[in-house]
């Protein structure tokens, strides 16, 4: 039927009448808050290029998970700023390093909550690469018993995940290889975006030389994606995660259409900053504008979203 009959707006005239026939929901359920964990004591150190985020040391790390826990948050993705950065980005995989002290911590005084880490080197690195060099090269195949290695770590610490983010070729299988039983969530289509800038300052990772085009993906593709899920699904991989998330909504939409595994996507640093700063400016309302961005990514497809506002969605729903 047509107009005068069919009246869309009739199911939008009350809040209740607009939740009843909602087709995206968001849920506490569906997010994962990044945490930096940083050496030292009783450090909260904020990063003004991602407002109300820090570094935070192991104790204060602890703190700040039992907030989130009580809030409602059910997952963490953690991160690592060493003492000592060195050519091969040794301190990953250090049985006594930042993430494997982090994660005793949390896994004693936050039970409850479920710790998943990054699996790269580039905060470990002097070089800030995600990997070991060859010359001015990233070594594909080096690298890959000291991502294995790193992730071993994280798990025998007590990480009820291993997340790899290098985009190294076979990273997936040979992390599988060492952890038969572990679930792996794969970055599996990471671009080279300029929406990462205000993370590279807090997790201090920024490449002394150069960029990291030669080995995450070029922002104009989108079937390069799809190769990359199915590779990554073929060597063991549990979830496929795509980040940036807001930019490549057409991508999440595609490897959910395609692969009948959890879709995941991370809603980076730039996303969230963008957002802070238009608010703080007076040009947008940043609850409002958050949720509709987190809505946005869940209707193209994501399951769960990685995202700095975790904490607030305790609050705002």
């Amino acid at each position: 039927m047509s107009f005068p009959t069919t009246r869309l707006r009739r199911l939008r005239r009350t809040d209740t009448l607009r939740a009843l026939v909602r087709e995206t929901s968001l849920s506490l359920d569906d997010v994962v808050m990044p945490l930096f964990a940083c050496p030292g004591e009783g450090v909260v150190r904020p990063v003004e290029g991602l407002p109300g985020i820090a570094q935070r040391s192991v104790d204060e790390l602890v703190r700040e998970a039992g907030e989130l826990a009580r809030a409602g948050v059910l997952a963490v993705l953690l991160f690592g700023i060493p003492e000592v950065k060195d050519a091969d980005g040794s301190g990953a995989w250090d049985d006594d390093g930042i993430v494997q002290r982090a994660l005793r911590a949390l896994r004693a005084e936050v039970p409850g909550l479920t710790l998943l880490t990054d699996v790269c080197l580039c905060e470990y690195t002097e070089h800030g690469h995600c990997g070991v060099l060859e010359g001015d090269t990233v070594a594909n195949d080096e690298t890959l018993e000291l991502l294995a290695r790193t992730a071993v770590s994280h798990v025998e610490s007590g990480a009820d995940a291993v997340c790899p983010s290098d985009m190294m070729d076979g990273r997936v299988g040979a992390i599988r290889a060492a952890l038969p039983e572990t679930p792996i969530v794969s970055y599996a289509a990471k671009y080279a975006s300029a929406f990462y800038g205000p993370f590279r300052e807090v997790a201090e990772s920024a490449p002394s030389f150069g960029d990291r085009r030669g080995y995450q993906m070029d922002p104009a593709n989108r079937r390069e994606a799809l190769r990359e899920c199915t590779l990554d699904l073929e060597e063991g991989a549990d979830v496929l995660m795509v980040k940036p998330a807001l930019p490549y909504l057409d991508v999440i939409r595609a490897v959910r259409e395609r692969f009948d595994c959890p879709v995941w996507a991370y809603q980076v640093s730039g996303e969230y900053a963008m957002v802070r700063a238009a608010a703080d400016a007076g040009h947008l309302e940043e609850r409002r504008a958050a949720l509709e961005a987190l809505t946005a990514i869940k209707r193209a497809g994501a399951g769960t979203i990685v995202t700095y506002w975790a904490k607030d969605l305790g609050s705002w729903l």
